[in-house]
């Protein structure tokens, strides 16, 4: 999310998770400002999490202190003991790209609160639409697996009912420019996660 008003529809439709993106290497990148202002109109219960990609340690801690989002998500080559030096619960993603060899790296991060398996390849950014192969998902880690890469309104039902993911993550799906999310995309998204759930 880039902006307010998206963060607050997305929360109204149902939401549990807002993201707001800081590494330089997204096209949604936000500014700390930004991301203050939209963690201030989400509602209690919607978790804001603060997304970064192979960024400095320090760069992680400052916004973290600053803006004291509810968990930290990392897209890059971080190590699980990297990842948790902040004393903030955080999400890994793993680029699934690669297809089955990618499922090694699953076992990589303990201290995860949630892992998060997306299409792009490895070293690329999130956010990409790119989808993967949803059988790979895998069903027997300890941890919440989340499933995201390519997901539209069009698809969420089918690989919810293909994956049985605890959460879905979408981006490209409900935009109509990177970062600038459409209305009414995102509604017949979360229409659709709200069918399959049940």
């Amino acid at each position: 999310m880039t902006r307010p008003h998206d963060a607050l529809l997305a929360a109204r439709l149902g939401a549990d998770a807002i993201g707001v993106v800081f590494t330089a290497r997204s096209k949604r990148r936000v500014t700390l400002a930004q991301a203050q202002a939209i963690r201030d109109v989400l509602p209690p219960f919607v978790a804001l999490t603060a997304l970064f990609m192979d960024d400095s340690a320090e760069d992680v801690a400052a916004i973290s202190q600053a803006l004291e989002p509810d968990y930290l998500q990392f897209h890059g080559d971080e190590s699980d003991e990297w990842c948790a030096q902040f004393g903030r619960s955080y999400l890994k993603a793993i680029a699934m790209g690669d297809g089955e060899a990618a499922l090694a790296r699953l076992q990589q991060y303990p201290r995860a609160s949630a892992l998060l398996l997306d299409g792009h390849g490895l070293g690329e950014a999130g956010g990409s639409g790119k989808r993967f192969d949803w059988s790979l998902f895998p069903r027997n880690l300890a941890q919440p697996v989340m499933l995201a890469g390519g997901l539209t309104a069009e698809n969420v039902a089918r690989a919810i009912r293909a994956a049985h993911p605890w959460a879905v993550d979408v981006a490209s799906g409900v935009e109509s420019a990177p970062g600038i999310k459409d209305a009414e995309k995102l509604a017949a998204f979360m229409g659709q996660v709200r069918l399959a759930d049940g």
